[in-house]
């Protein structure tokens, strides 16, 4: 059975089936690198709101966002088109972290989890980009023996 944006609801999670971009364990990690990156800035000079902070925040959101929009396209190139976006994001966050380091913001180690937090969220998109692709050419090759 096929979504509304071409993909297949049939595919596996930890808990059942993809029903919304909720349930992608991709979607749920950046939420949690979100989370993480909020109760960092809060930490921040007020001086930084709407510098470093502001810019981090965006970051983090976007990565998320992209993702949920990406899912709710009708196309698998526009889901890997929004991945994409959010995996950008996630190399800006990464360099703003950089930055809040070297400002004295933020300890190495409180620097490097987040670091490798990033990390671990763009190989996840990489593997959700693999995955898209791969569930497009399934389906073209699904309609051409139909024909």
């Amino acid at each position: 059975m096929k979504r509304e944006n071409g993909q297949s609801s049939n595919l596996p999670t930890a808990s059942g089936r993809i029903a919304d971009f909720k349930d992608l364990e991709t979607w749920k990690f950046a939420r949690n690198l979100r989370a993480e990156i909020y109760r960092l800035v809060s930490t921040f000079p007020k001086e930084e709101m709407y510098g470093l902070t502001g810019q981090i925040k965006r970051a983090a959101i976007s990565v998320t966002a992209n993702i949920a929009e990406g899912y709710g396209r009708y196309s698998y190139q526009e889901n890997v088109q929004f991945c994409r976006q959010s995996r950008g994001s996630l190399y800006e966050l990464r360099d703003h972290l950089t930055t809040a380091l070297d400002a004295g913001y933020i300890p190495q180690e409180k620097y490097k989890s987040l670091d490798d937090m990033a990390m671990s969220a763009i190989r996840l998109i990489n593997g959700y980009i693999r995955g898209t692709k791969r569930l497009q050419v399934d389906s073209l090759r699904a309609k051409s023996q139909t024909k």
